[in-house]
């Protein structure tokens, strides 16, 4: 009778393109895997949280646990960028992990497991453009986890904040240029055309009385 639900222990036919091995070699090598691929996890999420979850699923009184965790890295700023690698000591703890967490909420995302060929040098680095991971790189959605907007979203947010910062440059320094405003009367000192004072405008109240007086005589 046919299985109605797929087993949870199984890999998926996810393979490397950067592995140099067929699909039969590659069964092989996973029927034996102790390390598993864990992606969609956040910016955030630390070794620490990592190993916590992971270890329910370890079997030290039957010598296995937790070997150790790479964490995957952004290959331009070295941050983590989302993904990480669990190795064990036994094949069965992996199959464990892949049955009982894999599906399950890790710092409020759904965390997915696959077994693993084994960890290389390099594979802790992402593979987009951008340096982190491509599933990253042409993201269209807003994810506060995994670093906001895709890194192609940013790239062309940062392009166009550019181009409109190089049209408003040129509208202040070209021909036609719309003034900046407000600020050059204040550096032009005072108006040319008004009269400035004398000296015997201030400080001679006696200037004042005798001017009303030669009025007062001109009426009379």
């Amino acid at each position: 009778m046919a299985q109605v639900v797929a087993p949870l222990d199984q890999p998926s036919n996810y393979k490397d393109s950067q592995t140099r091995v067929d699909r039969t070699h590659q069964q092989e090598l996973l029927s034996k895997s102790t390390t598993l691929y864990v992606g969609n996890l956040s910016f955030f999420t630390t070794e620490e949280q990592i190993y916590e979850l992971f270890s329910k699923c370890a079997s030290p009184e039957e010598g296995g646990g937790i070997k150790r965790i790479i964490m995957g890295l952004d290959r331009n700023t070295r941050t983590p960028c989302g993904f990480c690698f669990v190795e064990y000591y036994t094949h069965a703890e992996a199959l464990a992990c892949l049955r009982y967490i894999s599906g399950t909420k890790l710092d409020e995302r759904i965390v997915r497991c696959d077994l693993d060929l084994g960890y290389r040098e390099g594979r802790q680095f992402g593979r987009g453009k951008s340096g982190g991971q491509v599933r990253d790189e042409h993201r269209t959605d807003y994810d506060a986890g995994r670093g906001g907007w895709g890194a192609q979203a940013q790239r062309l947010e940062v392009e166009r904040r550019r181009e409109v910062e190089e049209r408003y440059a040129d509208a202040q320094e070209g021909p036609g240029a719309v003034p900046g405003g407000g600020g050059d009367w204040k550096d032009a000192g005072e108006n040319p055309l008004k009269r400035g004072r004398s000296p015997d405008d201030e400080g001679d109240p006696s200037r004042d009385v005798r001017t009303r007086m030669d009025d007062d005589s001109q009426r009379m």
